[in-house]
């Protein structure tokens, strides 16, 4: 039988996009629930530098993990597109998302947009595409609507 073998190199915007959709799917869905928020984060952190530890220090030093789990809140996020820009290196990337935060009383519609710097890593089981997010910086996050339960 002939296999079909096909050059990493070709596949690695699509590894790129998919590596930053991940990460954002495991650091801004939260539950309510302490367990939880600490697996997604620890899973987070595998694909990133300290950038992203630092802004998880800095929520959880203003209580927002906290509020999250003493109010029943549930967060989602929907990646609406990742943009990489593959012509230097380190690969520059801006996501744009829309954050879910869900109330017993209302859900918030938010504009989530973020950047950051793709490096080339290892692959391993915790990081299967092989980079390692730097730099990352929330760029904006507003309310866009408020709708009443």
């Amino acid at each position: 039988m002939l296999a079909l073998a096909q050059d990493a190199s070709i596949n690695r915007p699509v590894e790129a996009r998919e590596h930053v959709r991940r990460f954002h799917e495991l650091f801004f869905t939260l539950a309510p629930d302490k367990n939880a928020i600490e697996s997604n984060m620890k899973r987070a952190f595998n694909l990133a530098d300290k950038s992203v530890f630092d802004y998880y220090n800095d929520l959880a030093e203003k209580g927002y993990y906290n509020r999250i789990i003493s109010g029943n809140v549930q967060q989602r996020v929907e990646v609406d597109s990742v943009v990489c820009n593959f012509d230097s290196y380190p690969y520059s990337v801006k996501t744009y998302a829309t954050q879910f935060i869900i109330r017993s009383s209302n859900v918030t519609k938010r504009n989530l947009v973020t950047s950051c710097n793709l490096l080339n890593s290892v692959r391993s089981d915790n990081n299967p595409q092989g980079f390692n997010i730097e730099k990352f910086a929330v760029l904006e996050n507003r309310d866009l609507e408020v709708v009443e339960r």
